[in-house]
């Protein structure tokens, strides 16, 4: 295991994101629990990318989740529902995964849903350089119907108090913190835990970031 600081961690991925050799875009996943830092190591590795050259697609799992009368059928805060209802993974393979992968014309669209409105979207298709890098942050990225799409998998670990805590700061001006914490101990945190018990996640990583301190994380590359 290696650690360093953010920029080492930084340098590291994209070193091993250069020598990922496929004939098609570059598809990684950036895995991990909500408020693990997924989206912050995504935003930051594709500035890294962008100065090396590299043409970024930037992505997320939640722009791809089902509209908001579809995810409960199980309860608000059902960890089962948040595992198994919430996200569109048909729709992801379709119009990003399978494009961009082999045998793919490289024709993508980055989201199907507008998270903020509730509403489905269809943005315009876009077509990807060969050597394009598809950076894509989300939960439950590793599990079975999506675990043969991504090039490389990246796990972001963080304690699961930890991200309790940093979810409180984060939704603090938009939900109290009896509400949030209700959200993580009764659906996200059980949820992860089902995610970790079936589709073992850590056993796919090709790279985990232990990122429980963001300013001089620990990171360890597997070969596949």
């Amino acid at each position: 295991m290696d650690r360093g600081t953010r920029d080492d961690l930084l340098r590291c991925l994209a070193e091993v994101i250069g020598s990922v050799a496929v004939g098609h875009p570059t598809r990684v996943a950036v895995d991990g629990p909500p408020a693990a830092g997924k989206t912050t190591l995504a935003d930051e590795l594709a500035v890294v990318l962008r100065e090396q050259g590299r043409d970024v697609i930037r992505a997320t799992v939640d722009d791809f989740l089902f509209p908001r009368a579809r995810r409960y059928p199980r309860g608000e805060y059902s960890a089962e529902g948040c595992y198994h209802d919430a996200h569109d993974h048909g729709a992801l393979n379709r119009v990003l995964l399978d494009p961009l992968g082999p045998g793919g014309d490289r024709r993508f669209r980055h989201a199907v849903y507008d998270h903020a409105g509730d509403a489905v979207l269809s943005p315009p298709v876009r077509t990807a350089p060969v050597d394009a890098v598809l950076l894509f942050d989300g939960v439950f990225l590793l599990r079975p119907e999506l675990i043969d799409r991504w090039d490389l998998r990246v796990l972001v670990s963080t304690a699961l108090d930890t991200t309790v805590d940093r979810a409180v700061i984060r939704e603090r001006r938009v939900s109290a913190r009896a509400e949030v914490e209700r959200r993580w101990r009764e659906r996200y945190i059980p949820a992860q835990q089902l995610y970790a018990a079936t589709a073992r996640p850590t056993a796919h990583a090709d790279v985990i970031v232990h990122n429980d301190e963001p300013g001089r994380p620990a990171w360890e590359i597997r070969t596949r």
